[in-house]
């Protein structure tokens, strides 16, 4: 104790370690800083700082922090709806949820105008109603609070022109509330797609009509709780819409399309498919408005009748573009009607699909009444006969383009009597998968050929052979575009028939699935049309090897894409190819090729420095070590594998 009285500062106190046996005795007493001639541990800061009061009962009491978060909504919108537009707006959204949905609640005109006086965004703000920005949300990405986000970021940077929606998120379905956040937010808005949600009602719809008024596309798909109150809001509010599609919306009915032709006089464009809501009274009321200039129609599994059709025969007088797609109450007569109507005197483009009213008697009254047609497609119309057919060709004398698709009682004679019809305007004809076509060597009579068709496609017809080929062959000789899709009936001497008699040179040549070419066929191609080639499929042709791909190398000099899957090629094809003259050799596809092996590394590797894509899916002898080396080394190259 005396040692302790006397201490005058000297070494004789502290010896330079701790004065406790156990160093965690030293953490019992309070900190008193750190000393120069004192040695403890280091303590850990306080996470907090616990005022004491020792004027009450108890020891201590915590007192709140002030914070603008206890603030009502009521204030909080007041100071954020001061905020000028621009980064200082986005910055405070991040802020908290709460704060976001506030700001995604003001609308434009709540936003004091002297807000953005001073802004260093100002010079912006004149192209905020513009619409310059696109987004799209598809399934787990669609909530409220992206789009909320959305609303608010979009304000000060071009304004959100575009928006898509496909799909909700199943945890945090997307609500009204989304919707009317965007509402709030983007005035610009000009074009909204809204597929498949089942939780957005006619409030949300509603709300973009009355906030966003400057929109032109509305496409409307899978929505089965909107109705005609929405869309006569949007007619109300959207005077400058031009395009309107919708699709699977059961509660739309003969109201909302009635309101859409009073009310929006810019309308051009409307498709209405699978609402069977909508019943002759709304198509009628769509069309008979004076103040509607309607050019694309499209009319598809409706429960209209011929009523509807011979509306439009009557009043549609601009109509370039008519879809007509599974009208199972539309007769014979309704086609009669239309056609008889003469109002369709300028339709261009005539498309009718699996309408069992379209029979011989209604197509040729539709020819009558279209003399302007150029493009025809026909779809599983199975009461249409060859006589229908050539008809038709005859009462239309514009027609350019021919499809038929699934017509199975159009046969040989129909096709041929087609094309001799109007030989001097039609230029494409498409066959898809009509079984009445059978392989038959017909006599034609001593008639000129057609000279204007240049595009021929016959996809997947069983019966077309080879005579088939030949008959097309002295018909259309100035073909520069070849298709023949799954043609298993046709040989090498049926296609070289089809060569010889052509005058023209072709370009596009697509024979995929013609199990029974072989190389004899390709290499007629390649010296009759080598010097136009630029595009060559022989997918699935697995007659076809080496020696084709070694004709097409040395000969064919602006062929650009060559597509040779499942074929027989070998490493031998595939050199050849590096040492022909392909210069101008784009995208090769060897998918399925299975005896094609890593020893053509170094080919591909050639090959590759001036290709963009490189297709080698699914062939087997090509390693997947020797994969990565084309990967490492073709880094320009697109290559699937």
């Amino acid at each position: 104790m005396s040692k302790v009285l006397s201490f005058t500062g000297g070494d004789d106190f502290c010896t330079g370690r701790s004065m406790y046996l156990n160093p965690k005795e030293a953490s019992l007493f309070l900190s008193l800083g750190r000393q120069e001639y004192a040695y403890r541990p280091l303590q850990k800061r306080s996470r907090f700082n616990v005022p004491f009061d020792f004027s009450g009962e108890k020891w201590f009491d915590l007192k709140p922090e002030t914070s603008i978060e206890t603030l009502p909504d009521e204030c909080l919108f007041e100071i954020l709806r001061r905020l000028p537009e621009g980064q200082d707006r986005s910055l405070c959204a991040s802020v908290s949820k709460r704060w976001l949905t506030l700001l995604s609640s003001i609308s434009k005109n709540e936003i004091c105008s002297n807000a953005s006086s001073g802004n260093k965004d100002s010079d912006n703000q004149e192209f905020g109603d513009e619409g310059y920005l696109s987004r799209s949300l598809e399934g787990k990405k669609a909530t409220d609070v992206r789009l909320a986000a959305i609303a608010v970021g979009t304000q000060s940077r071009g304004g959100l022109g575009k928006l898509s929606i496909h799909g909700s998120n199943p945890d945090r379905a997307l609500t009204d509330v989304g919707l009317k956040a965007v509402a709030h937010g983007c005035p610009s808005l000009k074009s909204f797609t809204l597929w498949d949600v089942a939780t957005i009602s006619d409030a949300g719809l509603i709300e973009i009509a009355n906030g966003c008024h400057q929109i032109e596309n509305l496409d409307l798909c899978k929505l089965p709780t909107i109705s005609d109150k929405a869309l006569i809001a949007v007619a109300k509010h959207c005077p400058n819409l031009t395009e309107l599609s919708i699709e699977s919306c059961p509660s739309i009915g003969n109201e909302g399309l009635h309101a859409i032709g009073k009310l929006c006089p810019n309308l051009r464009s409307v498709s209405i498919k699978n609402c069977p809501g909508v019943r002759d009274q709304g198509i009628a009321g769509l069309l008979c408005s004076a103040s509607i200039i309607l050019k694309k129609l499209t009319l598809e599994s409706l429960a209209v009748s011929d009523y509807s059709l011979a509306v439009i025969g009557q009043y549609g007088f601009v109509v370039t573009d008519l879809v007509l797609n599974f009208l199972p109450n539309v007769t014979e007569k309704g086609f009669w009607v239309m056609g008889n109507g003469h109002a369709l005197q300028q339709l261009t483009s005539l498309t009718i699909g699996l309408c069992p009213g379209v029979t011989d008697i209604g197509l040729h009254a539709v020819g009558k009444g279209c003399p302007n047609v150029k493009n025809f497609q026909l779809r599983r119309c199975s009461f249409l006969s060859d006589n229908g057919l050539v008809s038709f060709t005859k009462a239309a004398p514009s027609i350019v383009s021919l499809q038929l698709e699934e017509c199975h009682r159009i046969t040989q004679f129909g096709v041929a009597g087609a094309i001799l019809n109007r030989g001097t305007k039609l230029k494409v004809l498409t066959l898809v998968s009509c079984y009445g076509i059978k392989d038959l060597n017909l006599n034609l009579p001593a008639v000129p050929p057609c000279q204007t068709i240049s595009s021929l496609s016959i996809r997947n017809c069983p019966g077309v052979g080879n005579f088939t080929l030949n008959v097309l062959g002295k018909l259309c000789p100035t073909l520069q575009c070849l298709e023949l899709i799954g043609l298993e009936g046709i040989t090498d001497p049926g296609f070289i028939s089809l060569l010889q008699r052509s005058k023209a040179s072709l370009g596009n040549v697509n024979l995929s699935g013609c199990i029974n070419l072989t190389d004899v066929g390709v290499l007629s191609m390649v010296k009759l049309h080598c010097s136009t080639l630029g595009v060559l499929n022989l997918n699935g042709c697995k007659k076809v090897g080496d020696a084709s791909l070694t004709a097409i190398a040395d000969n064919c000099i602006v062929l650009s894409d060559l597509d040779v899957s499942e074929c027989a090629i070998t490493d031998a094809g595939i050199s050849a190819l590096t040492r022909g003259v392909l210069f101008n050799l784009d995208v090769l596809s060897l998918a399925g090729c299975s005896l094609v092996s890593n020893k053509s590394l170094s080919a591909l590797k050639k090959l590759g420095d001036s290709l963009e894509g490189l297709n080698i899916k699914n062939c087997k002898s090509i390693s997947s070590r020797t994969v990565n080396k084309l990967v490492e080394h073709l880094w320009m190259c697109d290559i699937l594998f």
